[in-house]
């Protein structure tokens, strides 16, 4: 699930800076651009992120990502006049340093992910504004946790060509990690991607891998070996939403990437993704993404290519 999930979000990810901080230290981050999310990956030490009124303690193996991409700091350890940070340029990131100088107490790992339009979007939206997961809990995780840091520290200290590929694609497969994840949430936040409850689970990876089917309660239920009661309240215990919102999200964002992978009509994706007709689907289409369905497709077009013919739906 979380796979096609990336995949259809169209995510990249970026490593932008290695900070080794000593006590008493003062990081500000501003607000990110839209469709991009900050992370921090915990290595050795704790400290404290403040993103308004939330403060989260982090110890090592945490990583937080922070899908509203608010502004926020993160604060080390120490007495005295807090000191504020300096950052030397290399090849692939930043390195981070506390500007008074002094022994590090924290490693930790910072950068971005930027979602695509469309699918990306509405995933980024229906993320919760924090997430923090706690990967040094159980041994396995830890031991998962441990190769990724040890091959993000080695490309950090080799830092030559290719290092900003590998730091990507390790950074990818963080957050791949953090929404499959549904037990070590250090956060009240519900993640639907990561269904605690294994039969719910396999109900979300069977609508995402068919969104336009006949999906109705009843089938879902017998699907999951639940009532239909038991299942609805398994299912919004489990994700955190309706089944009727997870439906939605899941047609929609299957009929985003529809949009802009090929000429398709939007007619004819919006029966395939299970919609009985296209007035309906632009409806839905628009509230979810603030613009209609061939307007998103024409603005992912480069300049001087042409739009399907004119049964490729109104502009609503």
């Amino acid at each position: 699930m979380v796979s096609h999930l990336i995949r259809l979000a169209r995510i990249d990810a970026s490593l932008d800076k290695h900070c080794l901080l000593a006590g008493a230290t003062r990081f500000e981050f501003g607000a990110s651009l839209e469709r991009e999310a900050p992370f921090h990956v915990l290595l050795e030490g704790t400290c404290v992120l403040r993103m308004g009124t939330r403060v989260l303690s982090l110890a090592p193996g945490d990583i937080v990502v922070i899908p509203s991409g608010a502004p926020h700091t993160v604060t080390t350890p120490g007495g005295g006049r807090l000191q504020e940070v300096v950052a030397t340029s290399g090849v692939a990131f930043r390195t981070v340093r506390s500007a008074r100088g002094g022994d590090s107490v924290i490693d930790l790992f910072c950068g971005h992910y930027t979602f695509g339009p469309g699918a990306g979007a509405m995933l980024l939206r229906s993320l919760p504004d924090s997430v923090q997961v706690s990967f040094g809990e159980s041994a396995e995780s830890r031991a998962v946790l441990g190769t990724l840091s040890t091959l993000m520290r080695d490309e950090a200290h080799r830092e030559g060509a290719g290092t900003a590929v590998i730091l990507s694609s390790l950074s990818t497969v963080l957050l791949a990690m953090v929404l499959r994840t549904a037990r070590g949430l250090a956060t009240t936040a519900t993640l639907w991607t990561a269904a605690g409850d294994s039969r719910i689970a396999a109900v979300v990876e069977r609508v995402l891998d068919d969104p336009g089917a006949d999906w109705s309660i009843d089938r879902l239920s017998a699907a999951a070996t639940m009532s239909r009661a038991t299942f609805i309240r398994h299912f919004q215990h489990s994700t955190g939403m309706t089944v009727g919102a997870f439906l939605t999200r899941a047609r929609l964002m299957t009929a985003a990437e529809l949009l802009r992978s090929g000429d398709t009509t939007v007619a004819a994706i919006a029966a395939q993704v299970g919609y009985q007709s296209e007035s309906a689907f632009g409806r839905a289409f628009r509230t979810a993404t603030g613009t209609t369905p061939a307007r998103f497709r024409r603005g992912l077009q480069p300049a001087g290519t042409t739009t399907p013919g004119p049964d490729s739906g109104a502009d609503g």
